[in-house]
């Protein structure tokens, strides 16, 4: 009986229960491929929007009805259990990470990736939990304060939504980078907040972060909870709105405030960057974790069989951190 491989397909464009368990043939790496045996993969929230069609634009490009590349998931940890005869970083045996990218399928038993692609050794101190997650949270917020805002020491930032997962990585990170760190969260996660090295931090549930009088250098929207018309009167001269949730208002504002005025918005794809950009990215952060900078926060780990569960507690707005399927 030829081998086969446990992935969860995407039926249609829907709520969790769109998702389905299938059973593929297992793959054969091609010259420059490797096969990673799972043992972790997130799920995410861009994971929920793709799963769900969201926003509805982006069907242009993935698929009408629904996913043309139909498998769930982006990010993994596992090792690495067959190579193609060109691969030259990886051998069989590694522990890796990163990401499937365009390709999704990571929450899977076993996944067959270029060699090139988002993919680092992983380093025995990082769990395959943590690792598999690196890739989301901590990664697209060290794209979106080091390159996009261009946070630099000293400088004031505002994280909106600092107990998720890139919000709690944002908030570490940008406390490494010597930044002036506030953050919002509900009460729940005051704590928490405060524990990953926040300044302050704002009970959004008792007031409105962008109410206050205090000026920022930068905002950092993780969730595309307010819009850069609401955020800009407090941002500072020079300011910078930064917001990974791409809307048709996000859009015009960039369009508008690349041309006029001081104080801009500004978005980034980290997804669709060249490997060769997010790999170094990476590196970095592998270093920030071995530093004792940065703590991937895991709030739940699910058994891959409960891919359901997992997307709808991720949905259900009480998330904080990252869940993780196993």
């Amino acid at each position: 009986m030829a081998a086969t491989l446990t992935a969860w397909t995407i039926r249609s464009y829907g709520a969790p229960d769109r998702l389905a368990p299938v059973q593929r043939p297992m793959p054969t790496p091609g010259p420059t491929e490797i096969l990673i045996r799972i043992r972790a993969s997130a799920v995410t929230r861009a994971d929920g929007m793709m799963r769900a069609g969201r926003p509805r634009f982006a069907r242009a490009f993935l698929g009408f009805r629904r996913p043309r590349k139909d498998l769930s998931g982006t990010g993994l940890s596992g090792e690495v259990i067959a190579v193609g005869a060109q691969v030259r970083r990886f051998a069989v045996g590694d522990a890796v990470f990163g990401e499937a990218g365009l390709n999704f399928g990571a929450n899977a038993s076993h996944i067959c990736l270029d060699e090139n692609g988002v993919l680092m050794h992983k380093p025995a101190a990082l769990s395959h939990e943590d690792a598999a997650v690196m890739c989301d949270g901590p990664l697209t917020s060290l794209n979106f304060l080091q390159n996009v805002a261009r946070l630099v020491p000293g400088e004031r930032v505002l994280i909106l939504g600092g107990s998720g997962s890139l919000g709690s990585a944002a908030v570490q990170i940008a406390a490494a980078m010597g930044a002036d760190v506030t953050a919002s969260c509900s009460t729940r996660n005051v704590e928490l907040v405060a524990s990953l090295g926040a300044d302050r931090v704002i009970d959004y549930t008792k007031q409105d972060p962008l109410a206050a009088p205090d000026r920022y250098d930068v905002i950092y929207d993780t969730l595309g909870i307010t819009t850069f018309r609401k955020a800009r009167q407090s941002l500072a001269q020079n300011g910078r709105y930064v917001c990974p949730v791409l809307s048709l208002g996000l859009l015009l504002a960039m369009l508008r405030t690349s041309a006029f005025g001081q104080r801009k918005a500004r978005f980034s794809a980290t997804g669709l960057l060249k490997p060769e950009i997010l790999r170094p990215m990476l590196a970095k952060l592998i270093k920030m974790n071995t530093l004792g900078k940065l703590e991937p926060v895991i709030e739940r780990v699910y058994p891959l069989d409960d891919l359901i569960a997992a997307h709808e507690h991720m949905e259900s707005g009480h998330k904080r951190g990252n869940i993780v399927v196993v």
